[in-house]
């Protein structure tokens, strides 16, 4: 429509433009079947510079389409890149998605490789939301296909499970752990840039001390070699600083929530639901059994 009224206002400013048709209906009549070049004939440019506008407005017409139809499945590819990073988090991370489940997800044996592992995926991922949500931002307001879960509470998470690693813990994982904090805070903070949102704090604390000290014994409880718990909360509310503001402005521009650091009861994941009813045998007492398919 831009460009319809513009080129429909330079054939009005023309002397003679249309010969005795000349009026600003007429103007945007015959702007708009040249942009989608129609070619009906039923009015045409009499004057030289009329005549030239035609000619440069039916090929930026030819020009916009083709650009509208490569662009929507670049836009689609970059949307289905970053869900897929986020639906594989369902059965890793739970639904929606916590820091405290991820880590009491990878304890027992080979859990600490798998969770350096998944830190080093999300490494690359959060990358690569930033560098698709900055060369297409309307990618960062389609939402995931699930109510629970949200590109912001993925890397919400990872920040979070990131943070408690560097803090709370010694030896394994801490290099990654850093490595991926770095690019995701990146990420969050470039983000909140890009849509003009302020940084903002948080209405309430996020992580009690009650809590803290259940995220340090799902720490103790997959192998980790804790530090002195003053000196990691001291740390731990640093790091937070960095990036909890920034998560805060973008979950409020975009209506979509940040996940609670864990959960106060078990629920059910996405992938044990259906929308025609309980998978018999896998949601256990005290699950909730709230189905995320029918939405």
């Amino acid at each position: 429509m831009g460009l319809i009224a513009g080129f429909a206002l330079l054939y009005e400013s023309v002397p003679g433009a249309l010969g005795q048709v000349s009026s600003l209906s007429a103007c945007l009549y015959l702007s708009g079947t040249t942009l989608f070049t129609l070619g009906l004939g039923d009015v045409v440019p009499h004057a030289p510079f009329a005549r030239f506008l035609a000619v440069a407005e039916s090929g930026l017409g030819f020009g916009f389409l083709a650009l509208v139809i490569s662009y929507l499945p670049v836009i689609y590819q970059a949307f289905s890149r970053r869900e897929v990073s986020i639906v594989l988090l369902d059965a890793r991370a739970g639904s929606p998605p916590t820091a405290g489940e991820l880590l009491r997800r990878h304890n027992g044996p080979h859990g600490i490789a798998a969770l350096e592992g998944l830190l080093r995926d999300w490494e690359r991922a959060s990358a690569e939301i930033l560098e698709s949500h900055i060369s297409y931002p309307v990618v960062g307001y389609f939402r995931s296909q699930h109510s629970n879960e949200s590109w912001i509470a993925a890397l919400a998470v990872l920040l979070d499970a990131s943070a408690i690693l560097i803090a709370s813990t010694e030896g394994s994982c801490q290099r990654q752990a850093r490595l991926t904090f770095a690019m995701c805070r990146h990420t969050v903070v470039d983000l909140a840039q890009l849509l003009r949102r302020r940084p903002q704090p948080l209405a309430a604390d996020r992580l009690p001390a009650a809590e803290f000290d259940r995220m340090r014994g799902l720490l103790d409880g997959a192998g980790f070699a804790l530090r002195d718990r003053k000196a990691a909360e001291s740390r731990l509310a640093e790091l937070r600083a960095m990036y909890e503001p920034y998560l805060q402005t973008l979950a409020r521009y975009l209506a979509m929530e940040i996940p609670p650091w864990i959960l106060a009861r078990e629920v059910a994941d996405n992938w044990r639901t259906s929308a025609w009813g309980r998978i018999s045998g896998f949601a256990g007492t005290g699950r909730s059994e709230t189905d995320d398919h029918s939405d």
